[in-house]
């Protein structure tokens, strides 16, 4: 076995484990932080498989950002068990047919991707300085637009939330 090889069995086992834990605990912080794990372990996977861009991002938008919005929020509802409902056994048949359709459907999909993963292997596939210059050359237009979308979202954003409230005279 290489040292990738058994690099991508640990990763998968942290992931599996990560996951898991993210199913079965009982508190939500110990979910979270195994969702978290989860999401490690899929930046090595993307590493391993020369995509380091996609590996930043992972790191920083879904471990980062969202998992700490995801525990600020959990933190902030003060979940207990006596404030959750309880499940009847018709939604517990409905998630688990859902999610054998949704498996599936995965399979399915991965099965057909596979030709398709097949036809290349460049190396150069999945780099920062490649996919900069596809950004810039072949999808500058859709990328400025873009840019200027997100910015007058964000201004428009501030806008409203700087509006001045209309004062209320008590009578």
């Amino acid at each position: 076995m290489t040292l990738a090889e058994i690099l991508f069995f640990v990763l998968a086992a942290v992931g599996i484990s990560g996951a898991l834990v993210t199913i079965f605990a009982k508190n939500p912080v110990y979910s979270i932080i195994g969702l978290i794990i989860c999401f490690f372990s899929i930046s090595g996977h993307y590493v391993l498989m020369n995509a380091q861009f996609l590996a930043i991002v992972n790191v920083i938008v879904y471990a980062g950002a969202i998992m700490v919005l995801f525990l600020f929020v959990v933190m902030m509802m003060n979940l207990n068990e006596l404030s959750l409902p309880s499940q009847s056994a018709a939604w517990k048949i409905a998630a688990a047919v859902s999610s054998g359709a949704l498996m599936v459907l995965l399979i399915a999909s991965l099965k057909s991707a596979d030709a398709l993963l097949r036809t290349g292997n460049d190396p150069e596939i999945g780099l920062i300085h490649t996919l900069g210059m596809v950004l810039m050359n072949e999808y500058l237009f859709p990328f400025i637009m873009t840019s200027i979308l997100l910015n007058s979202a964000m201004i428009g954003a501030v806008l409203l939330a700087k509006r001045e409230k209309p004062v209320q005279i008590k009578a």
